[in-house]
């Protein structure tokens, strides 16, 4: 009847209910109780399609089982078993994170074998509708292959050590880079994020000392346009260009791309560096922009390595007496809420304590940016003073010599 309908869907949402309420509490022996309740009504409810509830039970259990402290790898094997057979059109999802499950408890090799039985898994139009998943486990079976590769690759290293040679080891060595490249080089490309994936192939093609290929990798997922946006690529390809000897100018392209896109990347202390070696204004002007921006992010503000570049670069501009107006510029969208952000008195008296080098930097940059009667200048040149501290001494006479900057760049 309509009304018993109405009265098994309301206990089944309620059933719903404890489970997550068990499992916010964390209480997984409760939660698994009320699951197998759960279960146990479902199969009573000749009406109910098993869709929806076939993906619950499958998140829900897989959860609890990894949760209890009772349950084994073979009643998760066994679970995961029942799930691939009760919905096929989330087979290969199941598969996929049967995989990860496994992964995660060191089982490799069985891992490996599930997913190569997923890879063979056929159900007609089932199979073209799960595509997506089939090729992510192609991929992730390659990876495995690639991590099989490496083991042996380390394995024949050790006997070049030791002067020996095996035939065997370099055959499966060779067959598993030929499957992971395969794999990897299928399914990077495909617009995504595809990271690991991405570094494992590079990996393979540097050893095989194809070097014109990975490079066209890094290239292609760094700047194709179908592709998500990705810090990343650009990192990728910056190493490789960088381990490969490539001229500044290249290094430079891609860390100004990095720049735009993430300009507190911990990079950018090597981008700095290499604009202010530069001859050309331009790059030096960009240099300036680069560390002061870096320096506009919490994480940075303790840096050293930051401050150093940034104290030597304002010193060097101040000294030529040329180029005060990038300095100004630079200043003047920060001059409301660095002095509170960076140069309280309270940052003064800590970065003394904690680190003498950082207040240092960070006491000549706010002398010359804020003037002589600085909180944050003040307080450290006068407890360098006060400790006899002669570069201490050479900083308070140099930021008094050089106070008309301050007023210039304040105005």
């Amino acid at each position: 009847s309509h009304k018993h309908k109405l009265d098994f869907r309301k206990s089944k949402d309620m059933c719903l209910s404890y489970i997550q309420d068990a499992m916010l509490q964390k209480q997984w022996k409760r939660a698994a109780e009320f699951l197998t309740f759960y279960i146990e009504s479902l199969e009573k409810d000749f009406s109910t399609e098993h869709t929806g509830p076939s993906e619950i039970i499958w998140r829900i259990g897989t959860e609890i089982l990894c949760h209890c402290s009772h349950s084994n790898m073979k009643e998760f094997n066994s679970f995961i078993e029942q799930m691939k057979n009760l919905g096929v059109k989330r087979y290969l999802k199941v598969c996929l994170e049967h995989a990860f499950h496994l992964l995660c408890n060191g089982r490799t090799d069985e891992a490996y074998q599930s997913l190569c039985l997923a890879e063979s898994w056929r159900f007609g139009e089932q199979t073209t509708a799960q595509d997506k998943e089939l090729k992510l486990i192609q991929a992730y079976r390659g990876l495995l292959d690639y991590y099989n590769w490496s083991k042996q690759k380390n394995v024949l290293l050790e006997y070049d050590k030791d002067g020996f040679e095996d035939l065997s080891v370099e055959q499966e060595m060779h067959n598993s880079f030929r499957k992971a490249a395969v794999s990897l080089k299928e399914i990077i490309q495909i617009p995504g994020v595809w990271d690991l994936f991405v570094q494992c192939y590079v990996d393979l093609l540097e050893f095989y000392g194809d070097h014109e290929e990975a490079r066209q990798v890094l290239t292609e997922y760094a700047y194709n346009s179908k592709f998500p946006a990705n810090p990343n690529a650009h990192v990728y390809l910056y190493q490789f260009l960088k381990r490969h000897g490539e001229p500044k100018k290249s290094l430079i392209s891609v860390l100004k791309i990095l720049h735009d896109i993430v300009p507190s990347h911990e990079l950018m202390i090597d981008f700095h560096a290499m604009l202010q070696k530069s001859k050309k204004r331009k790059k030096r002007r960009l240099g300036l922009e680069v560390i002061f921006a870096a320096l506009d992010y919490a994480g940075w503000k303790e840096n050293v390595k930051a401050w150093s570049c940034l104290a030597r670069q304002v010193k060097q501009i101040i000294m030529s007496e040329k180029h005060l107006e990038w300095i100004k510029q630079e200043w003047n969208s920060r001059k409301d809420w660095w002095p509170a952000f960076h140069f309280s008195r309270y940052l003064a008296k800590q970065n003394w304590q904690e680190n003498e080098s950082l207040a240092y930097e960070k006491a000549l940059v706010a002398g010359i940016l804020l003037g002589k009667d600085c909180k944050y200048f003040k307080y450290v040149s006068h407890q360098g003073y006060k400790d006899q501290k002669k570069k201490f001494r050479i900083l308070k006479k140099f930021v008094n010599k050089h106070s008309p900057v301050y007023l210039r760049i304040s105005g």
